[in-house]
């Protein structure tokens, strides 16, 4: 499982893309930037989450 060390950065990539996403219809008449601008709230959250976990998961291995 040496791939949860990388997942949890995909998690910042969709952050930023959804930033830039939502500032670029922000003018627009329709409320879509609220949307995109909650998921990349989410994304940054998760961000935190899977990093937390992650490290609670190595330190398990490592005191086996």
């Amino acid at each position: 499982m040496n791939y949860l060390k990388y997942t949890q950065y995909v998690y910042l990539v969709a952050a930023v893309f959804f930033t830039y996403k939502s500032i670029s219809v922000w003018n627009e008449a329709t409320d879509e930037h609220f949307i995109f601008l909650g998921i990349a709230i989410l994304s940054v959250f998760m961000f935190f989450f899977r990093r937390k976990f992650a490290k609670k998961f190595e330190a398990r291995n490592e005191s086996k």
